[in-house]
C-alpha cells in the first residue's frame, strides 16, 4: 500500500491556480523529490498536505485514511512531520532540548522521550552536538536540528522543504547521507528541492510540477532529459 496518496487535488487563491488536479503516489521507504522552477506551487502542495492550507477540490490519503483538511496537529498525530528550510528553534535550549520537545508531540501512543530524542539525534548526525546551544549552531547545523526535531516525532513520513538549500559541499553531502539513514531507518522521505545535484544522487523518484500542475514524474535519469522539464527550467526559443 502506499503510504501517501494524492487524488485531483487543486488549490486557488482568488483567480489563481496554484495547484492543478495533481495526482500520485508515494510507496513507503522511498525518497521522493518534488521539482519545478519557482513559483510552480511545491511549497503550496506541502502546505496541502501537512494541513496548512484546505484544497479546493481532490483528496489526500495517508496510509489509507483520509487527511484532506484535517488539522495540522491531527495529521501529525498520525506520523507525518514536516522540516522546514528556515530553522527556528528555542535559541536558548540545547540540542538534545529542541529535540526532546519533538519528542514530546507528535505520533500518537506510547513512547519512551529520552529514547526517541535520542533516535532523532543519532539519525541526523547530530548525536555530538547534543549539550551545544542552539544558539552557537551553524545554518548547516541548523537544518540538521530540524530534520532531528522532525524525526523526533516518530515520523513515518518526513516532509522535507529544501533541506539542502544554501549548504555548502561538505554540509550538502552530510545532509544526503542524513536523507539516506532516514529512509534505511524505515521512514519515507519526500524532499522539496532545488539543488539538482543532490536531488539528481539522493532521489529515487521525481514528480516535476510548472505553474501548478504535473509535468513529469519518473526516476531521475528519465525525469532530467524531458524536453517539458527542460523547459520549464530553461524556456523554449522564441518562434
Amino acid at each position: 500500500m502506499s503510504i501517501l496518496s494524492v487524488h485531483g487535488l487543486s488549490k486557488n487563491f482568488r483567480g489563481l491556480a496554484a495547484i492543478q488536479n495533481v495526482s500520485f503516489t508515494i510507496e513507503p521507504r522511498s525518497i521522493t523529490s518534488i521539482i519545478g522552477p519557482n513559483g510552480a506551487g511545491k511549497s503550496t502542495l506541502f502546505n496541502l498536505i501537512t494541513g496548512y492550507l484546505p484544497p479546493t477540490a481532490g483528496e489526500i490519503q495517508f496510509k489509507g485514511k483520509r487527511i484532506t483538511g484535517m488539522a495540522t496537529n491531527r495529521i501529525a498525530e498520525l506520523g507525518v512531520a514536516r522540516a522546514f528550510q528556515i530553522a527556528k528553534p528555542f535559541r536558548d535550549l540545547t540540542v538534545f532540548e529542541n529535540v526532546r520537545i519533538g519528542a514530546l508531540f507528535g505520533k500518537a501512543g506510547p513512547r519512551d522521550v529520552d529514547a526517541t530524542t535520542r533516535r532523532g539525534l543519532e539519525l541526523a548526525a547530530m548525536a555530538d552536538l547534543a549539550d551545544r546551544p542552539a544558539s552557537e549552531l551553524t545554518v548547516g547545523q541548523l537544518r540538521h536540528l530540524e530534520v532531528a526535531r522532525a524525526i523526533a516525532t516518530r515520523a513515518d513520513l518526513l516532509l522535507a522543504d529544501e533541506p539542502c538549500a544554501g549548504l555548502n559541499p561538505t554540509e550538502t553531502a552530510a545532509m544526503i547521507d542524513v536523507l539516506r539513514q532516514i529512509r534505511a531507518s524505515g521512514i519515507t522521505v519526500v524532499l522539496v528541492e532545488h539543488d539538482m545535484p543532490s536531488v539528481m544522487e539522493v532521489s529515487d523518484r521525481l514528480l516535476v510540477l510548472d505553474a501548478g500542475a504535473m509535468i513529469a514524474d519518473g526516476p531521475p535519469a528519465v525525469v532530467s532529459k524531458d524536453p517539458r522539464v527542460i523547459a520549464a527550467y530553461l524556456g523554449t526559443p522564441d518562434a
